[in-house]
């Protein structure tokens, strides 16, 4: 069985289900070595959003110059995470994305592209992290019904691997819920917005009991 990593749009995705992987081409790995800087998570999350942007509209966002933002999407243009959209007038053309899923499954690559898969996904959760940071900071800015609809939650227990896999499969159908709205401006509800589902599941590394430790039942 694998244990796939794939992106919607910068949502990062474990997937253990071999069928869901089969039609997902392996990743380049210089492709990948594009994806290990933060900057540009954050421009594929903008234009994620956005569906289009611009190296100045990039720039009045995220703070950055426009120069860096420029070249930055050139990068990602590149290596064909996204592309000029085409029949676009003007000095500055917007940029949209090529997919909304990106593959960073190391499987079958060799040590180079394996580490290269690392640094894009340790570049992601850096992205992930900040983000979850800056919202969590302006959280009480928001009106009271958006305060009480967010979350943050964190659990230890003990699981078998089957019973951790069942309340994953549960995760990942509740985090798809409503995903064709991102795409799709028009079947978006009046009132909503932009909101981040981000959850993870993990295993603790097995650790030596004491020596004088009991035996186990």
């Amino acid at each position: 069985m694998s244990c796939a990593r794939f992106l919607d749009q910068d949502t990062l995705t474990i997937v253990t289900n071999e069928s869901a992987a089969d039609h997902v081409v392996a990743p380049d790995p210089r492709a990948l070595r594009a994806l290990a800087h933060p900057l540009r998570w954050q421009l594929i999350d903008l234009i994620g959003s956005e569906t289009t942007a611009t190296a100045t509209r990039c720039a009045e966002v995220l703070g950055e110059s426009v120069a860096s933002c420029s070249y930055h999407l050139g990068i990602l243009g590149k290596y064909g995470y996204i592309e000029l959209v085409p029949g676009r007038a003007g000095k500055e053309k917007p940029w949209r994305l090529v997919s909304q899923q990106q593959n960073l499954d190391p499987s079958g690559l060799d040590t180079e592209g394996a580490l290269a898969a690392e640094a894009a996904t340790e570049a992601f959760l850096d992205h992930e992290l900040a983000r979850i940071k800056q919202r969590l900071s302006r959280l009480g800015l928001e009106p009271e019904p958006w305060r009480a609809a967010s979350l943050l939650i964190g659990n230890t227990t003990w699981m078998t691997a089957e019973e951790l896999r069942d309340i994953t499969d549960q995760m990942k159908r509740l985090m798809l819920t409503s995903r064709e709205r991102a795409a799709d401006p028009a079947s978006r509800p009046p009132g909503a917005r932009e909101v981040r589902l981000f959850t993870v599941a993990s295993v603790a590394p097995p650790v030596t009991p004491p020596k004088d430790s009991p035996p186990q039942a």
